[in-house]
């Protein structure tokens, strides 16, 4: 039956999570407690000699009481031309009750409904890990308006206002910081436990939690539209979407049941038409055998592992938006990594400094932050935070004056500096011989090179790359020890990407590439190696993460196209999920092969018990039940998977 998670008026917005039993939760387990009151009574009456329309009474309150919720189930079922497992049990108790074996059918039913609701609350605990991102939302947000500073709910901030986080207080929308500094907890969004460092500039999420300081946040998502909300919502949907192994299941289900209701009818009537059995004890072997044979075990062991798994993942960091998503991850054997923003950082930063003489490095960046500072160009950014990073003192110019193409002219103390491309400077004096080879050295390496002049005199060269971030060489290494084929992807020029395959130890390069050439590429590792996984930004790399068996999407914090286009997202651009979701996928598909494989051995067990030894209706109901109850409690296994996923990166980090 499908039910709604309460929420405030703050997270209407969110999607609606079906799954059984949920808006009544509080009534399963008081019918299963009434269903063991009824049968006990029953039994005890039976004892005391009580007349049998009160031992029948108690006997058809544990019926109502213990198969409402199965029999509730089996009609939904039958309207939309399906049968389950709810109706074979609902079969197997009316059977006993027809042949006066009324206690054993309660028992069944009482053993059904106590297994049922385990299995509800056990899964709702995975489901709640889900639903408890609700409480990083808050319900109201202070917002400045002119002068005044007015209490509102979130749902009422519009794009644009002015919102004052105070201390302690959690952020309730997406937006940039205007002023204030202080420290972020960004932990239910990354996934990353460290505060970060916000000042003006910087973006903030909603339900991250302020530290210490003020901060004024200019709105830039409603709060339908929030990186949280966006989460929430997928991980819903990924929960109630099913992996292929799941699937398949389900259609087996269909046919299996038939099955089972048709060798029952033929067991109930062949061997007393025959004269091999009574009717009344061979009716009553049939009902066992159809309780034994039902696939409950079967049929839940994949869902409660993959939603646990699911849940474990998005509280870690990793998000996936399907269970299928989940199966196919632990079945690849190659993966493709675009370049930019993925192995790299996607921004320029300062790698070499070298001066002429007489000068110093310090003079070089110095004299080139101060000529920069006012340019907004990506280079000039990368000179300014290097010399903020290494301490280096800079000013302001005087007059600044940006050359399209060439670089930028500015006046510093009466004296004119250029920074440029050497090649596009039309300058009277040569390049020194020493500042020359080593130019020609670092662009032959994929480095962009620029020129630092003042009045004429060369002062040094600036080399610039696109690094590769810290972790890739060592999450490289991990796949290959797993023995995965690794890739790169890129369609910047074969000397760049040359030089970041050697940093990170990536073995096949595909440089100068389009997006639809990416495409073509992952179909050819396809053929090479089979399953194929594409790491990427989710914005050009859109086609190749479409062809690709996995999409895998870097930055999924505030990336739209990310969110939409992938399979899974690494949320806070942290690289090395990578390989706590495949640790995680793989440990889930070993989880549901273990439940399936128990589920066949308990019901093959159960169903030579019923032949050879005569086994009775309680105790088949007991090893049925019992055995449905232990592949959900392995499944939730996978919730303690995020200790080990904790532990991984820091093995990948040492």
């Amino acid at each position: 039956m499908a039910s709604q998670i309460t929420r405030s008026p703050s997270q209407s917005f969110a999607a609606e999570v079906p799954f059984q039993w949920r808006s009544e939760k509080w009534l399963a387990p008081r019918l299963v407690a009434l269903t063991l009151f009824a049968l006990t009574s029953s039994l005890l009456a039976e004892q005391l000699g009580l007349p049998y329309a009160v031992t029948l009474s108690l006997n058809v309150l544990a019926y109502v009481a213990g198969g409402f919720y199965g029999a509730k189930s089996a009609v939904e079922s039958l309207r939309v031309g399906k049968i389950d497992v709810d109706l074979l049990m609902v079969l197997a108790a009316l059977g006993a009750a027809i042949i006066d074996q009324w206690h054993e059918g309660a028992v069944l039913l009482f053993l059904f409904s106590l297994s049922n609701t385990l299995q509800e609350y056990a899964i709702g605990r995975s489901r709640r890990a889900i639903s408890g991102l609700f409480a990083h939302y808050p319900e109201v947000a202070k917002i400045k308006r002119g002068d005044h500073v007015r209490q509102v709910k979130i749902n009422e901030i519009r794009i644009g206002d002015t919102v004052l986080i105070e201390p302690g207080e959690r952020i309730p929308v997406d937006g940039d910081v205007l002023a204030g500094d202080s420290a972020v907890d960004e932990s239910p969004i990354t996934g990353e436990s460290i505060p970060v460092d916000k000042s003006a500039g910087d973006g903030v999420f909603a339900g991250t939690l302020n530290k210490h300081g003020i901060l004024d946040v200019r709105a830039a998502r409603a709060a339908e539209n929030t990186t949280l909300s966006r989460i929430i919502k997928l991980v819903e949907q990924a929960q109630d979407s099913q992996a292929p192994t799941q699937r398949f299941l389900e259609r087996f289900e269909q046919t299996y049941a038939k099955l089972i209701i048709f060798g029952v009818l033929l067991i109930i009537i062949i061997p007393p038409a025959l004269g091999l059995s009574d009717f009344q004890q061979n009716f009553y072997r049939a009902m066992v055998l159809m309780t034994v044979a039902s696939p409950c075990a079967l049929i839940i062991s994949v869902p409660s592992a993959f939603i646990s798994a699911i849940a474990s993942a998005a509280r870690g960091g990793v998000l996936f938006k399907g269970s299928g998503g989940l199966e196919q991850l632990a079945g690849i054997q190659a993966v493709a990594f675009d370049k930019t923003g993925t192995l790299t950082y996607g921004e320029p930063r300062v790698t070499d400094v070298n001066a002429a003489a007489p000068f110093s490095e310090t003079e070089v960046i110095a004299t080139a932050a101060s000529a920069e500072a006012r340019s907004e160009h990506p280079l000039a950014q990368a000179v300014v935070d290097y010399a903020r990073a290494n301490s280096v003192r800079f000013e302001q110019p005087d007059e600044f004056e940006a050359l399209p193409g060439r670089g930028v002219r500015a006046m510093l103390a009466g004296s004119e500096v250029r920074v440029g491309r050497a090649s596009r400077m039309h300058v009277g004096s040569t390049m020194p011989g020493d500042l020359k080879s080593k130019q020609t050295q670092l662009e032959e390496s994929g480095k962009t090179v620029v020129a630092v002049l003042r009045e004429e005199r060369w002062l040094g060269l600036i080399a610039f790359a696109d690094e590769s971030r810290a972790e890739a060489g060592l999450l490289v290494d991990q796949l290959k020890r797993r023995r995965i084929a690794v890739a790169m992807l890129t369609g910047d020029n074969k000397r760049a990407a040359r030089s970041i395959a050697a940093q990170t130890g990536v073995d096949r390069v595909y440089a100068e590439l389009l997006p639809e050439e990416k495409a073509k590429i992952i179909a050819q590792l396809q053929r090479e190696y089979g399953s194929v996984a594409m790491v990427g930004d989710g914005i050009n790399d859109a086609p190749a993460l479409a062809v690709a068996d996995i999409g895998i999407a870097m930055g999924g914090v505030g990336a739209d196209v990310a969110l939409e286009s992938a399979d899974v997202v690494l949320m806070g651009d942290k690289l090395e999920r990578l390989v706590d979701a495949l640790r995680l996928s793989q440990r889930a598909r070993r989880v549901v092969w273990q439940n399936i494989a128990f589920s066949i051995a308990v019901i093959a067990l159960l169903i030579i018990g019923v032949f050879l030894v005569d086994l009775p209706l309680p105790v088949g109901v007991l090893g049925h039940e019992g055995s449905t109850v232990i592949v959900v409690l392995n499944g939730l296994i996978s919730l303690l998977v995020l200790p080990e996923l904790s532990r991984a990166r820091s093995a990948i980090r040492s």
